[in-house]
């Protein structure tokens, strides 16, 4: 981010002076965070916050903070404008949102998993692959290889007709 409102040399006013239409002193409070190349940053914050509020606030605080309290300005001001009623507080119910919506779907998948892991242990030890009989007899297939005749994998599908046409990631 530019801190320099001004070049070497030129005299060309703040982007917070041109839009007051006021000679942009030397010492100006607005130039090294409101460059005359964008003057939209400054437009939204004075709607929001009023130039003169913003010049008190600036003032009251060190030199180190200004920054990061005119760049909490500037998102606050850009999220009144697109959200004049919430502002951040809007886009921050929104991702909580979000987030609450992707942790269920987190929660079903991992449920899901589960499921099917315990059918998958199930049904390995209703053909003796228990974790005793695989650990004593090495690879699974070598069960196969003697008087076996069973799969290893015997799973019955069950569909749930009323929920063919819903997506399992809805919520």
């Amino acid at each position: 981010m530019k801190e320099s409102g001004r070049k070497q040399g030129a005299p060309s006013p703040c982007a917070a002076c041109k839009l007051l239409r006021r000679r942009c002193a030397q010492d100006c409070v607005f130039a090294p965070y409101f460059p005359a190349d964008e003057p939209q940053k400054f437009a939204n914050v004075h709607k929001v916050f009023g130039a003169s509020n913003v010049n008190k606030m600036l003032q009251e605080l060190p030199v180190h903070q200004r920054g990061d309290a005119v760049r909490s300005m500037v998102y606050e001001a850009n999220a009144r404008v697109r959200d004049p009623v919430y502002g951040c507080a809007g886009a921050i119910s929104s991702l909580q949102q979000q987030i609450d919506a992707l942790q269920t779907q987190l929660a079903l998948a991992q449920a899901e998993v589960v499921h099917f892991r315990v059918r998958q242990t199930a049904s390995f030890s209703h053909h003796g692959f228990g974790p005793a009989s695989l650990s004593n007899s090495g690879s699974p297939s070598s069960k196969l290889m003697g008087s076996q005749a069973k799969p290893i994998f015997d799973m019955d599908m069950v569909v749930d007709q009323a929920s063919l046409g819903e997506s399992m990631w809805s919520c």
